[in-house]
């Protein structure tokens, strides 16, 4: 734990940030729900809760797809990885976790067609293998959102401790309970509306720290001073396997095997993290392609300028003697530990420097945290009360059950965190085991949805034989390499690059293996298409809303989708097929690999003009997930800014059927989808 009186900032920023800001923003997004309660004719039914209407619009789901994917790993980890490999460590980290969301929009569509009324993932696997493969899915679920959920409250709370001297574990279990105060309240709606704002302020402070460090700071300023700090920064300390020890280069071994390590386990937790697919039921149906390629383009900026910037800007100021660690070098825990950000941030700017990064990862950290508390109460709610428990269970009573799972969930994260803590085990250990023990489940989840030859017995062990596989190559390495197995050396790469690449790999043969010796299914889609909706007509009538807004509602409730919209997805597909390999080759080949086969390293106009590029992307990603979505949304907002100020609900207004119709807030038509989003 850091000693307070050496902190840059003190114990009253800690908990003020924590709980007053905090708190703020939980009054905030509750009153925001009343008001779209009051003005929008929305009621918080199980369907609203869990789904958000089914209506959301390209422009939130890419602001919600580039916030969940923010953690405090984006934003420490890549900073880290930057610190040790220099340039190459923000471009690994961003390309090798931009891939998995660009090839989700192929599975979001894919979803969207084959079982238009599902709430989870995890009732399409019930609905095409039985129960079995069901409590086998449960499990990787929900242990994917609790290794997602670990991480982002132990970087948080690692961060708001070097920071302020604020106690780790008070930190621990502060940070959660605003979460849970304003998705309580608001459902998978407050969850977009809160990671759209999270993204906006996330970004003004990446671009503040940006043109801070290579145009107005008076320590750097401009990309030529980081550029020869660099190479003085290479000369005292050249990095192992580096070409020629520079971290001005593509060429890097460690770099390489952390690209393996990160692609595979973002797998993982993209393929498997019902989060994702909570956002692609959410969005309307010609809307969930856009909104996610939308999304990993924006998101992209995030990982590789913050790297850029802060990384670079750590090994470009430890020598000098604002750096908190001066004389001395980060240490390795350190490093695991996501410091390289935060001290880089003090050492730039001070006291505003290191005040600004605690706004921005607790931003990233309660964002990302309200999608697992969602994603994790719908499994919950879905696929264990409702299925299991009680088939019968009310609308009411579902929202109930969310709301004490999302209770439930968050003190376990705490208790688990803490006990990680006190043993040492960091964030960064965590971010490169998480593959290891869930991305055998991946390949067997993708095909659930995309071939129909997959067999059940394929389905349910192929993830648990891949993942034995995984552990045991994990340790049997880490034992070979050390002689022992503690933290440092289950956690160094050589041990996890096996377990995550077993681990991923393992089912390309058993998944053939079981499909030959039980036989190829021949499943027909058709169990998946009658997953049912909730019953919500017991709470839309105790709404209060009057008789013709509750049989609005209900006629919504029980539309199905049309003919035209499912030609649209069906050519979204198809679409989302050739666009998302496409930008996954560009993103993995074409752009880094000739750096990395040539050893070129860069040149001070090469790297001038990297620099130059990653700012622009920023503000590229900015006007997508930061300004889109207003002028997406500008019907709605003036029509609910119009009911604040005349203190008048707009009048009952039936759904739109045809065209761009799928249920958004902001139809330029007379007839609109009453209780969505846009």
């Amino acid at each position: 734990m850091s000693d307070s009186s050496s902190t840059p900032l003190s114990q009253a920023y800690g908990y003020g940030i924590v709980l007053g800001l905090g708190f703020a923003f939980a009054i905030f997004m509750i009153t925001v729900t009343h008001i779209l309660k009051r003005f929008n004719n929305e009621v918080q039914t199980s369907e609203m809760f869990n789904t958000a209407g089914r209506t959301v619009k390209s422009g939130l789901v890419a602001s919600a797809v580039v916030s969940s994917w923010t953690w405090a790993a984006t934003l420490l980890q890549s900073s880290g990885v930057c610190y040790r490999y220099g340039v190459s460590g923000p471009f690994w980290y961003a390309s090798g976790a931009t891939v998995q969301i660009l090839l989700f929009a192929t599975i979001a569509i894919t979803l969207k067609k084959r079982a238009p009324n599902a709430h989870t993932f995890l009732e399409v696997i019930k609905a095409r293998y039985g129960k079995a493969a069901h409590f086998t899915f449960i499990v990787f679920g929900l242990m994917t959102n609790m290794l997602v959920s670990l991480m982002l409250i132990t970087g948080g709370a690692a961060t708001v401790n070097a920071l302020t001297g604020m106690h780790a574990v008070a930190a621990i279990f502060l940070i959660p309970i605003p979460v849970v105060a304003y998705t309580v309240s608001g459902g998978l709606k407050a969850t977009f509306i809160t990671d759209y704002i999270h993204t906006f302020a996330v970004l003004i402070i990446i671009m503040i720290f940006a043109l801070k460090t290579y145009a107005t700071s008076d320590v750097l300023g401009s990309p030529a001073a980081v550029y020869d700090l660099l190479v003085k920064a290479a000369q005292a300390h050249p990095v192992s396997g580096n070409r020629d020890g520079s971290y001005l280069t593509m060429k890097s071994q460690g770099g390489a095997i952390f690209f393996v390590i990160n692609i595979v386990g973002n797998f993982g937790t993209v393929f498997l993290d019902n989060g994702y697919y909570n956002k692609s039921i959410a969005a309307s149906p010609i809307h969930a392609l856009p909104g996610y390629i939308m999304g990993g383009a924006a998101w992209f900026a995030i990982p590789w300028l913050t790297a850029t910037t802060l990384g670079l800007a750590a090994l470009a100021l430890e020598s000098s003697p604002q750096f908190p660690t001066y004389p001395n070098r980060l240490t390795d825990s350190q490093v695991s530990a996501g410091l390289a950000l935060p001290y880089a941030a003090v050492a730039l700017m001070g006291k505003g420097g290191a005040i600004a990064t605690l706004i921005m990862l607790f931003l990233a950290v309660t964002s990302a945290f309200s999608a697992e508390l969602v994603a994790t109460s719908t499994i919950f709610t879905y696929d264990i009360y409702r299925t299991y428990i009680r088939p019968t269970a009310s609308s009411k009573s579902l929202v109930w059950m969310s709301h004490m799972s999302m209770v439930a969930y968050m003190l376990v994260v705490c208790c688990i965190s803490t006990g990680l803590w006190y043993n040492g085990i960091s964030m960064g250990y965590l971010y490169l085991l998480m593959g290891v023990l869930i991305s055998a489940a991946v390949i067997p989840a993708t095909l659930t949805l995309l071939w129909n030859g997959q067999n059940r017995w394929a389905a349910i062990f192929s993830p648990i034989l891949g993942t034995i596989c995984a552990i045991v190559a994990w340790l049997v390495t880490a034992k070979k390499k050390c002689g022992k197995l503690d933290v440092d050396c289950t956690g160094s790469n050589d041990p996890m690059l096996a377990g995550n690449v077993v681990a991923l790999l393992a089912p390309v043969v058993l998944v053939p293996l079981f499909c030959l010796i039980f036989g190829f299914d021949k499943y027909n889609w058709q169990s998946m298409m009658e997953i049912r909706k909730v019953d919500d007509h017991d709470m839309i009538q105790a709404s209060g809303l009057d008789s013709e807004a509750q049989r609005q509602l209900e006629r919504n409730q029980e539309r199905t989708e049309s003919e035209e919209e499912r030609r649209k997805l069906n050519k979204a597909f198809k679409i989302a097929s050739f666009v998302t390999v496409f930008m996954a080759i560009a993103f993995l080949v074409l752009w880094p690999m000739p750096m990395y086969g040539t050893g070129y390293i860069f040149s001070k106009p090469f790297f001038t003009g990297w620099v130059t590029v990653g700012i622009i992307w920023i503000f590229c990603s900015f006007i997508c997930v930061g300004l889109y979505p207003i002028w997406e949304s500008r019907a709605t907002l003036v029509r609910v800014l119009t009911g604040i100020v005349t203190g008048k609900a707009p009048p009952v207004v039936t759904m739109a059927i045809e065209g761009e119709t799928s249920g958004d807030m902001t139809p330029e038509k007379e007839d609109m989808r009453e209780g969505s989003i846009s």
